[in-house]
Parts: structure tokens; sequence; C-alpha cells
């Protein structure tokens, strides 16, 4: 259930508002303050998001070690420059979604408090 919240862009703590406004789109992310449905703020101390960059860390090497897997079907070599620069044009793109996501689940693993 969790999984869903976070993947569907909703509150961790009623599951029904949305935490960004522009979640699959390009450009600047816009956080909401707080929940349109319950009221839980998204906007806590400051400092409170560094947090999310492991989160955005671990999200980027799963995706690298993926990319790698799926590379290695297309690319021969072991250790392929090819290859780094394909892990690195992938996560390149994903970037404004791991920061989105590392968010969402930052938020979720504190929502209690």
């Amino acid at each position: 259930m969790k999984l869903f919240n976070i993947l569907k862009n909703k509150c961790p703590n009623c599951s029904k508002g949305e935490v960004f406004t522009n979640l699959y789109s390009l450009g600047i992310p816009k956080m909401n303050d707080s929940c349109k449905k319950c009221g839980f703020n998204y906007t806590r101390e400051p400092g409170f998001f560094w947090g999310a960059m492991y989160v955005s860390y671990a999200l980027a090497v799963a995706e690298s070690i993926v990319t790698f897997i799926i590379s290695s079907f297309f690319l021969t070599e072991l250790f392929d420059l090819k290859k780094i620069m394909v892990i690195a044009i992938v996560l390149l793109l994903l970037a404004p979604l791991n920061m989105r996501f590392s968010r969402i689940i930052w938020l979720s693993l504190f929502k209690n408090s």
C-alpha cells in the first residue's frame, strides 16, 4: 500500500492528497506545502529533506545497476566507455523523478514525527 502511495504521489498520511503538483512533468518540481485533503504538513523544519539525498543516492545506484545489466546485453565488453555513457544519460534523465520520489519516500518514513 505504501509503495503504491509513493508511486502515485499520494499523501503519506491520508493517501488521498498529492505531494507534488507536477510529478511526472519535466521542469522544476513544485511541492505542496500541505495535503489539501487532511492538512498533513509537508514542509518540515529547515534541512528536513537533506536525508532525502541518501534515498536519491540509493535510487541512482539501483538504476545504475539495472542500466548496466540491461546494457550488457547490447554491449559485449565488460568495461566499456559506452556503458558509462549510457548509465550517465539514464541517471540525468531520471534525476528529476529521483528527487521527487526520494522526497515522498523520506516523508513516508517520518510521517508520524
